[in-house]
């Protein structure tokens, strides 16, 4: 199944999407988030549109939000693809990479992104964003991870280098910039992505192709850092995680060709959709 929320910010309902068109769920759910998908909201879902009881709603000059509410936590992965770590200088490590970002960094897929005053350079990270569908703490294995993941979304990971590597401390202050995470369009349930280990994930910024990449290139793939995370802290329904991005950010690039207000990144992953977004000084 696919979900979205549409609508003004602050004000979207939730719809399921088909092949004809898409669907009301306030019958069903005020908003696509933890409770949905603790309560069992995706096969009330799927239950009510099978049956035609959803009404259907008007897509045409609707805003897009994220497809699901703000999320608890997002946790991000960093340098897990080896070309990432290659064209940025750094090793792979032996373990995950983990840092967290705030939740309120969370935008529709097609909103304006803020470049932060002073910054000089906001870079770009297309990534496989996983929803979190059940409580996961203290899973046993990486084969645990499956039956937890509700679904799948594109996830744009902005991020300002030198609040994250060259101001101190931790990443964080480079990840958590307003706006610095749109997602969607929309949130692929886990039963239609055969393996999360084969999408192919493309970037551009004003036409140019900068990023295409494959989660094969993962160092760790989807399910061992879910199982990773659970040793460490509770994921709980409606977390997010951002899964690490592959080679060609602005910082590997010859140049470094940083955003700038005016700037058009777009962003797709196989099977899950293709976002756009205008870069604005904050």
């Amino acid at each position: 199944m696919r979900f979205a929320r549409l609508g003004p910010v602050g004000s979207e309902i939730p719809v399921v999407l088909d092949e004809g068109g898409a669907f009301n769920l306030t019958s069903i759910t005020a908003d696509i988030n933890g409770a949905f998908f603790a309560s069992g909201g995706v096969a009330a879902a799927r239950a009510a549109l099978d049956a035609g009881t959803l009404s259907a709603v008007e897509t045409e000059g609707v805003r897009v939000g994220a497809p699901i509410a703000r999320p608890g936590k997002i946790v991000c992965v960093g340098l897990n693809y080896s070309d990432h770590a290659e064209e940025t200088g750094a090793t792979l490590p032996d373990e995950p990479v983990i840092f967290m970002k705030d939740p309120s960094t969370m935008v529709g897929p097609f909103d304006d992104v803020f470049i932060p005053r002073t910054s000089e350079k906001t870079d770009w990270e297309v990534e496989l964003g996983v929803v979190i569908g059940a409580t996961a703490r203290y899973l046993e294995s990486p084969d645990d991870a499956a039956a937890v993941i509700a679904g799948y979304a594109v996830s744009h990971d902005v991020s300002e280098r030198a609040f994250q590597l060259e101001r101190g401390g931790t990443w964080d202050k480079g990840k958590s910039c307003e706006t610095f995470n749109p997602f969607g369009p929309e949130l692929v349930t886990a039963d239609e992505v055969a393996d999360p280990q084969t999408l192919g994930l493309r970037l551009w910024v004003n036409g140019v192709e900068r990023q295409n990449g494959t989660t094969a290139n993962m160092a760790f793939g989807v399910n061992h850092i879910i199982w990773y995370l659970s040793q460490f802290m509770v994921l709980q329904p409606g977390d997010v995680i951002n899964t690490g991005t592959p080679a060609g950010v602005a910082m590997g690039i010859e140049g470094q060709p940083y955003l700038r207000a005016g700037d058009v990144v777009e962003l797709e992953i196989d099977g899950l959709g293709r976002a756009r977004q205008t870069l604005v000084q904050a």
